[in-house]
């Protein structure tokens, strides 16, 4: 997994498909050619300042970096781009909970993606 840190990969994935399940919104979009090999999937990680001060915004995009390690090799499709933003509950959320959001996420996605 390759990390998202320029400001134009994360509005293309806001352009792109969206879904929102409990503490975690997904956004996701193809990766543009030429930016990644073919075979990796990027992902980037934000938080507004609707989640909380600096604090609570680090940890929410701690929890969220901790769950996505664990289930985008497993769930998440080659040539993506993913951007996960926390909102407000992601940083009290029960972890199995956060993991079972981002799931249900990546499912609703994905067929979104395939209709297209």
């Amino acid at each position: 997994m390759e990390r998202l840190k320029k400001r134009a990969d994360f509005l293309r994935a806001a352009r792109g498909v969206r879904r929102v399940e409990g503490a975690v919104t997904l956004e996701t979009c193809k990766t543009p050619d030429g930016a990644a090999p073919a075979d990796a999937l990027r992902v980037g990680f934000t938080a507004s300042r609707k989640v909380g001060n600096a604090v609570a915004r680090n940890r929410a995009k701690r929890r969220l970096r901790a769950a996505a390690s664990q289930l985008l090799p497993l769930l998440g499709r080659q040539g993506r781009d993913y951007v996960l933003v926390a909102r407000a509950t992601a940083g009290t959320r029960a972890y199995p909970a956060l993991l079972a959001d981002i799931i249900a996420a990546l499912e609703a996605a994905h067929r979104g993606l395939d209709r297209m």
